[in-house]
């Protein structure tokens, strides 16, 4: 399957800014299941520069300067992206149980172990706490095979917090999305991040879109409209499996994954530095759509 994937961001300024510097987070990344073809970045105004590289984590990141007065920004990212699912065969029960799992992840010296032990750890977002274990007791008890456990896990987010739009923003603590059993799917990622790492288990952000238009007779899924996420969870023998919490779902061929970090704060879409601009409205336009190969 072929995606074609437009996201538009505008910001509109009270006050001229007198110059920016960016960094961008919206070219898809190859994975076994996935493959960039193609991805450009159009801005307007006129950038005095624009530079790519790949970051820490793998992800690639267009970093761009505007030197001229503007008070008005436009970025928008066009990719090209080929979906190949993977042909996967879990089996939930026969996995090795989750105590297993995060024993072994300590012990194991292995290039791909040594780098998810860092998502083992508290990152800006998202911190261990008892609370976060304890929500998370129930679906993880003694000998559970991992991914069972994880996927009871997913399910029980899914059913017990509220999709809610307008309760949280990014520097909404995850403490009151507890306490309140509203978000979004940033929210719900960070939540289930939260829990495992609490558990002594590797987790970590993925950012992404889903498909838009749903396949026929299937229902429209939550966050089509704009940038999506969801996690990933560190298994020895399988590497990093990924569950959307938002739609009780493994991300499959409906998902494209864009960038992955510890959390929200290292894969976000678009940020930067300016200087002026007072107050500003922003709009953000995303439409992903499955064309014939």
């Amino acid at each position: 399957m072929i995606y074609l994937i437009r996201h538009e961001t505008r910001y509109l300024y009270s006050e001229p800014v007198a110059r920016c510097h960016n960094e961008a987070r919206l070219a898809p990344f190859d994975t076994l299941s996935q493959r960039c073809l193609e991805a450009r970045l159009s801005v307007v105004p006129t950038v005095s520069q624009m530079v790519e590289r790949t970051d820490f984590f793998g992800n690639r990141v267009w970093h761009f300067s505007i030197e001229d007065p503007h008070d008005s920004l436009v970025v928008t990212s066009s990719s090209r992206v080929e979906v190949s699912p993977e042909t996967r065969e879990l089996d939930f029960a026969a996995d090795l149980d989750w105590e297993t799992v995060a024993q072994n992840l300590s012990q194991d010296v292995t290039p791909q172990a040594i780098d998810a032990r860092q998502f083992l750890l508290d990152s800006p977002l998202v911190q261990t706490s008892d609370a976060l274990a304890e929500y998370a007791r129930p679906s993880f008890p003694p000998g559970r095979p991992v991914l069972d456990a994880v996927r009871e896990l997913m399910a029980r987010i899914h059913a017990e917090f509220v999709y809610d739009p307008e309760f949280t923003d990014v520097a909404t603590p995850l403490g009151v999305v507890m306490e309140h059993r509203r978000g979004v799917c940033q929210d719900f990622a960070h939540l289930a991040i939260g829990c495992l790492r609490s558990l002594g288990l590797a987790a970590r952000y993925t950012s992404g879109y889903i498909e838009t238009e749903p396949a026929p007779g299937t229902p429209r899924l939550e966050g089509a409209d704009a940038s999506h996420a969801w996690f990933d969870v560190y298994v020895p023998t399988r590497g990093w499996v990924d569950f959307d919490p938002t739609n009780n779902r493994m991300p499959w061929d409906q998902h494209i994954a864009v960038a992955s970090g510890r959390d929200y704060s290292d894969v976000s879409p678009l940020k930067g530095i300016l200087y002026g601009g007072g107050e500003h409205e922003l709009e953000v336009s995303v439409d992903v759509s499955r064309v014939s190969a």
